[in-house]
């Protein structure tokens, strides 16, 4: 059976990371110049959402200042939004970068913390037409690899997804305005990230949106023993199998070869008999 979603083609969000140290493409687009210049790439090649990051969550990462954070992410959204129409999505989880973001444009708050941080909740629930992404962490993005342990993962993931939802819920929020992601490579193992992405139905039949996000992502390479510059494919059989379950959003650094492949797979799951 197609999943719920099925007829509505699932969305591309390109990754626009204005960092020196995110794992794949740290510096690339460190200069506002050259993250328009990505920007204006991802929408000619059929972007619906560019998430813009200012801290890299890598293992390992350190924590960046907020100013810091502010000057890095704030321009590029003002820019953008001046220029172009598409859905502009923010990938942080402090509460100061969400209200500054918002209120210059952004239509999307992605935070891999799932609204915990202080503030975050009360301060996305107050602006009724931004989206959230609530997304699953174990532990912290310095030591979340460190040793992960589930002894039910898709079970303790679905659980959590659902216990942020409701406490979103509670604070006013409508449930149209909610994503969740499972958070792929955030605090699991290759085993997790694999059994994750064979039972995603899992996730997709609650009814909300899914996003997934595993684009170049270590289990990649270790599965397929690819550095980080040679995994566009392993992303594309995983955003494949992601669409086929009915995720709503793949999140990538390869926006046109994965525009290709979620619409290829859309019209196969929507083909009726």
């Amino acid at each position: 059976m197609p999943p719920a979603n099925s007829l509505q083609v699932p969305q591309v969000m390109g990754i626009l990371n204005v960092t020196p140290d995110s794992f794949s493409d740290g510096g690339y687009f460190f200069s506002i110049e050259t993250a328009l210049r990505q920007a204006h790439l991802m929408v000619k090649e059929g972007a619906d959402i560019i998430d813009i990051g200012g801290e890299s969550t890598r293992p390992g990462a350190q924590s960046v200042p907020l100013q810091e954070e502010l000057d890095r992410v704030i321009p590029v959204i003002e820019k953008i939004r001046a220029e172009w129409s598409i859905k502009i999505s923010v990938d942080t989880s402090k509460a100061e970068i969400m209200r500054e973001a918002i209120a210059v444009g952004a239509d999307m708050i992605n935070d891999i913390m799932a609204l915990r941080g202080e503030k975050s909740l009360a301060t996305v629930a107050a602006s009724d037409k931004v989206q959230v992404c609530l997304m699953h962490i174990q532990g912290a993005p310095r030591t979340m690899q460190q040793n992960p342990h589930y002894d039910d993962v898709v079970g303790e993931i679905k659980t959590f997804l659902l216990e942020r939802i409701q406490v979103c819920l509670k604070a006013g929020m409508d449930q149209n305005r909610l994503l969740i992601d499972p958070g792929f490579g955030f605090g699991k193992t290759v085993a997790h990230n694999l059994l994750l992405m064979k039972k995603l139905s899992e996730l997709t039949d609650l009814g909300y949106r899914v996003l997934v996000g595993v684009s170049r992502k270590s289990l990649i390479g270790k599965v397929l023993n690819k550095p980080v510059t040679e995994r566009k494919y392993g992303s594309l059989a995983l955003a494949v199998l992601a669409v086929n379950q009915g995720a709503a959003v793949i999140r990538t650094h390869d926006v046109a070869a994965t525009v290709d492949a979620v619409k290829m797979t859309h019209a196969v799951i929507q083909q009726s008999a």
